[in-house]
């Protein structure tokens, strides 16, 4: 038995795309922010909307489809999640995950 945490176990199957996956986690593999800790608190701090509801929870899941409003210190974008990430890719791959409603900055 395991002491001190709790146990996560994953029902996704070997290959298989998870359907959801953390705010945070999915910006920082986007590379909207160089630090993982940086995602988490612009969450935090109530910068971030998922389809038009601020949220507060940096583990808030989200899933392909989402509209995300991202209030950025000199600029605010509006994109569509089309995609997750297992790992934390180069900026083409990060470019993958995301598609802009409105014209790219």
């Amino acid at each position: 038995m395991r002491r001190g945490g709790a146990h996560h176990t994953s029902h996704a199957l070997p290959g298989d795309k998870p359907a959801r996956q953390r705010l945070d986690l999915w910006l920082w593999h986007a590379r909207f922010l160089s630090r993982r800790k940086d995602c988490a608190a612009l969450v935090q701090e109530g910068f971030v909307r998922v389809n038009a509801m601020r949220v507060v929870h940096p583990g808030h899941a989200i899933k392909p489809g989402d509209v995300l409003t991202l209030a950025l210190p000199r600029r605010t974008i509006l994109i569509v999640v089309m995609a997750f990430s297992d790992r934390r890719g180069g900026p083409e791959d990060a470019a993958r995950l995301y598609r802009f409603v409105d014209p790219a900055p």
